[in-house]
């Protein structure tokens, strides 16, 4: 007896070889539809509550979707390690290009940091100052970085030069170190970042990784101050059991370093602004 369906009428003209290729074009069409939209087959197609498909090949497709996800999470963490190796080379190559600006390219912040540590009679008094420095340029160096502030060269450079001299004839004006030289070393160390920035704006700097290679370089340059430091302690060590009490120390590296350090700065100044 025919079957009464909806499909009925087509078995009863006896074209029902078409009507299973409709049939199979139907669940072909509404599979792919399943796939594209939900990317989860199983989910649809082998729900207990429905006519279920065939059990083996429910269990087939869980297993294939997951794979996929333990695939994706894999290419996940593969990119995050990707990035965070491009981060970690960039600041360690901005760390060295911040250490070359001071040694042995930063002639005038080595005078600098040299000013300082030859009126320092005491370890305390020279952490401060350095500290002081080194907050101070660290801030108009993110600054200037940024675009936030911006100042010519033309500007800045001769600035910078009379800062040395004004420390080195601090130095040679008053026998201890003045309780405002903090303040002033703070104040120079302002201007001083904007020089580190405008070196560091001039460098090809990787694309996505400004932080990194912003910190890397400041890292950079306060090692190499930090190097100048301790060399010129263990330098003066060997050559002296008690600088701060030795008057050769006074006499022959004190106020002689001071003296030359501060000339250095006003002809360095001077040849700045008049664009010698």
């Amino acid at each position: 007896m025919a079957r009464i369906s909806l499909f009925g009428a087509f078995c009863l003209t006896g074209d029902c070889g078409g009507l299973r290729n409709a049939r199979a074009l139907v669940f072909f069409c509404a599979l792919t539809w399943s796939a594209l939209a939900v990317a989860h087959p199983e989910d649809d197609l082998c729900d207990p509550s429905r006519d279920a498909m065939d059990p083996q090949l429910c269990a087939m497709l869980a297993q294939l979707n997951s794979a996929d996800g333990a695939l994706n999470q894999q290419s996940t963490f593969r990119v995050a390690a990707l990035q965070s190796q491009g981060v970690f080379d960039t600041l360690g190559r901005f760390v060295m290009i911040g250490v070359g600006h001071i040694l042995p390219g930063g002639l005038d912040h080595i005078l600098f940091v040299l000013a300082i540590f030859l009126a320092a009679r005491r370890a305390a008094s020279l952490i401060w100052q350095i500290s002081a420095f080194t907050l101070a340029h660290t801030i108009t160096l993110a600054l200037a970085a940024t675009g936030l502030v911006n100042l010519p060269s033309s500007l800045v450079e001769p600035v910078i030069a009379f800062t040395i001299a004004f420390v080195a004839v601090e130095n040679l004006l008053f026998k201890d170190v003045v309780k405002w030289r903090p303040v002033v070393v703070f104040i120079f160390g302002l201007i001083h970042g904007l020089g580190f920035a405008s070196f560091f704006s001039a460098l090809d700097l990787p694309p996505g990784l400004f932080w990194s290679a912003l910190i890397g370089f400041n890292i950079g340059v306060e090692v190499g101050q930090l190097g100048v430091v301790v060399l010129a302690a263990v330098a003066v060590r060997l050559c002296f059991k008690k600088p701060a009490q030795d008057v050769r120390y006074q006499k022959w590296i004190f106020r002689p370093g001071s003296a030359l350090i501060g000339l250095s700065g006003l002809w360095w100044g001077f040849s700045a602004a008049l664009n010698l």
